[in-house]
């Protein structure tokens, strides 16, 4: 009897360190699948000097601390930043397709088609034509969730006619021999049209639905300027369309009386840059202040982002712009703002882990501050921001994440740069 209970205290003893180690495996496992990566749980907090040292346009007040001039960060994963190519005509846009390869447009109304060492096709063409007057002409292009087998993209561009130009939206099928974009429509206008080549905005960025987010600019002309605040027209708004451009079932205001079905927001200046944050889903804004104010926007439907009612810049004259007023109740803040301005046009989340403090990070092409500001976000709230490529003298139009890890850039001087870990 005695042998037999050491016998069975044996194999109890056996059968509760295999469950616990099975059970250590399980949670080993669990953990591989689902544990957020370092960096993205502990983002790089600022704790340099900020990166702005020259006096602000302007003594307003941030609203909350943290809201401009945070603290400076410095990248510690070494990179390399290369130019991969110097032929490109005014380039506006850069966007991976799923093979790996970027799409880039060009103003003056032709598509470019890139390798990522930098070797590009002949001009694209098959859109129509574009007002590439000043700040207009072929914009953003954004691949259809399908390309890999429909071959369709997306484009935002100004459109010129008899009554003057608007930014609108429109699709086309990528030639199998890539030389031209086939049946090219238009799905979507921002009325009205106005005779000017300024403001357009705009950038396209598709949701995990396949549906539409496209920014417009107020068209920069002070009696265009109150349009931002009315929702009966396309200037200074956020739309939520669908391919056929449509308004999205449950939009803001779609049973609003007297507003456009297809607004999400409004109260915008000149958005230049779009993006979707790759963990949260949330939609984040980029948009041209006048002398001072730029900002970095997060999108909420329905909301009310303040143009030209509030704003933390001024006139380019020196005046100011509604009485210096910076708040007011149901106008919605800025995250951050930049004063000087930093002049933002396309911006990117960066999705990938090969530079660890990089990941979820924004990178936002600055045009005349020269350099590519990068934004570290924790809790919707920046915390450091740091200045890439200053020393390139370039006027960075656009930022796109690559497929293959690495950040691409394309300059108004014609120049497309390649971003990536060393």
């Amino acid at each position: 009897m005695k042998y037999f209970n050491i016998l069975a205290t044996m194999a109890l003893a056996f059968f509760l360190l295999s469950a616990s180690s099975d059970e250590q495996k399980e949670n080993k496992n669990h953990d591989d699948t689902t544990q957020v990566p370092l960096a993205a749980q502990n983002p790089q907090t600022g704790t340099l000097p900020p990166v702005e040292t020259q006096k602000a346009n302007t003594n307003y007040k941030p609203a909350f601390e943290g809201q401009t001039r945070i603290a400076g960060v410095k990248t510690e994963t070494p990179y390399e930043v290369k130019i991969i190519s110097r032929d490109l005509s005014a380039p506006w846009a850069v966007t991976s397709l799923p093979d790996g390869r970027l799409a880039i447009t060009e103003k003056a109304g032709t598509l470019r088609i890139a390798t990522t060492d930098g070797t590009l096709s002949a001009k694209i063409t098959g859109f129509p034509a574009v007002d590439d007057r000043r700040q207009g002409g072929l914009l953003d292009v954004a691949p259809a969730p399908d390309f890999e087998t429909s071959r369709m993209l997306y484009f935002t561009f100004a459109e010129r006619t008899s009554q003057g130009s608007l930014t609108a939206v429109g699709k086309g099928k990528l030639s199998a021999d890539e030389k031209k974009i086939e049946n090219f429509q238009v799905i979507y206008r921002a009325v009205p049209y106005f005779d000017n080549s300024m403001h357009f905005g705009s950038r396209i960025v598709f949701d995990k639905n396949g549906n539409i987010f496209v920014s417009t600019g107020e068209r920069s002309d002070l009696a265009t300027r109150p349009k931002a605040q009315l929702l009966d027209n396309g200037y200074g708004k956020v739309v939520y369309i669908t391919t056929e451009g449509k308004p999205v079932a449950g939009n803001p205001f779609i049973n609003t009386q007297g507003a456009l079905p297809e607004i999400y927001t409004y109260g915008h200046r000149n958005a230049q840059g779009l993006d979707i944050h790759p963990v949260t889903g949330d939609l984040w804004l980029n948009e041209m202040g006048p002398r001072g104010g730029d900002e970095l926007n997060l999108i909420k439907p329905g909301k009310n982002y303040g143009w030209a009612n509030i704003t933390y810049g001024i006139e380019y004259s020196g005046q100011a712009i509604s009485n210096g007023a910076t708040q007011k109740d149901g106008l919605e803040q800025p995250v951050y703002y930049w004063d000087p301005v930093l002049s933002p046009s396309g911006m990117a989340f960066y999705t990938s882990n090969a530079v660890p403090e990089w990941e979820n990070n924004l990178f936002i092409g600055g045009m005349s501050s020269k350099h590519i500001a990068r934004i570290v976000l924790k809790d919707n709230k920046v915390i450091g921001e740091e200045r890439l490529l200053t020393n390139e003298n370039q006027r960075f139009r656009d930022v796109g994440m690559g497929k293959d890890g690495a950040l691409y850039a394309v300059t108004d001087e014609g120049r497309l740069y390649r971003i990536a870990k060393k």
